[in-house]
């Protein structure tokens, strides 16, 4: 198999995580957070819908990390998401990390929103 690093360019990848944290370009940012190619910021967790709204028409999609677990999101924060176009996957914060960084890097408008785990 043949490792090929990758190159991030000027997006902001996930570079790690751990029991309430995640670290963002070198920075430790502690959970609920939103990270977008540009960067990252506190996010109030599924109450704060508005901050998630806000991105509408610069992201196509965001990976909701729900923690250690995949858990579904509240109907109301989907339907809101989709009146302003903007698709939502449910997944566990390290899947959502990972498929985050893979589109990123092929410059695609995602950002991920992420409750933190706990192991």
């Amino acid at each position: 198999m043949r490792m090929t690093e990758i190159e991030f360019d000027d997006a902001q990848p996930v570079e790690g995580y751990g029991p309430g944290f995640f670290r963002i370009a070198g920075k430790v940012i502690e959970a609920p957070m939103i990270v977008t190619a540009s960067g990252a910021r506190p996010w109030g967790g599924f109450d704060d819908v508005e901050t998630l709204l806000a991105m509408a028409g610069e992201i196509d999609v965001i990976f909701i990390g729900t923690g250690d677990e995949i858990a579904y999101l509240p109907k109301g924060l989907r339907a809101r998401l989709d009146e302003v176009g903007i698709g939502a996957e449910a997944m566990n914060s390290p899947a959502a990390c990972r498929t985050y960084n893979v589109l990123v890097n092929d410059g695609r408008r995602v950002a991920a929103a992420l409750l933190a785990v706990t192991k």
